[in-house]
């Protein structure tokens, strides 16, 4: 049970911050960087799902990913080998990897053929659901950035982040009706124009 009875501590004036074990490390530390980035990807999932309030099947995943990705939190929080007489450690696992690809086949099924790139555009929840899929890739470069300074942590943690972004780009698609109003990027559309325009040619 996790019990908050204070919100501020005063602890982290200095600079620092504090982790399940281990030393205190500074708020710019790259173990921090990455779980900032996870719990940033939290909140703008958070954002997506007002977007989706009557919407059981979107709230159901997107209630899921929020609690797993707290679980995931905790695993970057808890740096280095668990000791043989204590209890584990919360890590993410392959079961929790295995249900954002079950949910990835099963959506991915029921959208329109994709012919070109999709722009980051749409319905209120397919653009909310764009904005969190740049964050998780975000958040996956900040951990890989981690394993190659702590090579032990845990590398389920970028798997996971992997899949969901690709999960958050096709519950996006989902989100623009399957599909079928993606707005997609049209290569060189308005190049022409702009050499006609005059546009960035020098003044005189």
């Amino acid at each position: 049970m996790v019990k908050l009875n204070k919100i501020y501590t005063k602890t982290g004036d200095g600079g620092t911050t504090g982790l399940v074990r281990g030393p205190r490390r500074a708020k710019d530390d790259q173990r921090i960087r990455a779980f900032g980035s996870v719990d940033e990807t939290n909140a703008f999932i958070g954002m997506a799902r007002t977007h989706a309030r009557n919407m059981a099947r979107f709230n159901s995943i997107l209630a899921r990913i929020q609690n797993d990705l707290f679980d995931l939190g905790s695993d970057l929080a808890t740096p280095g080998p668990d000791k043989s007489d204590s209890p584990p450690s919360l890590r993410i696992t392959n079961g929790q990897v295995f249900w954002l690809e079950q949910q990835i086949d099963m959506i991915n099924e029921e959208l329109e053929p994709l012919n070109s790139f999709v722009l980051p555009a749409g319905s209120d929840l397919a653009a909310a659901l764009h904005v969190a899929r740049t964050v998780a890739r975000r958040a996956e470069r900040e951990c890989v950035a981690l394993m190659h300074l702590e090579p032990d942590t845990s590398s389920l943690v970028q798997v996971y982040l992997n899949r969901l972004s690709d999960l958050l780009f096709v519950l996006a698609r989902n989100a623009n009706h399957n599909g079928r109003e993606d707005v997609l990027w049209k290569p060189g559309k308005h190049t022409s124009t702009v050499a006609k325009s005059g546009f960035g040619k020098r003044q005189t």
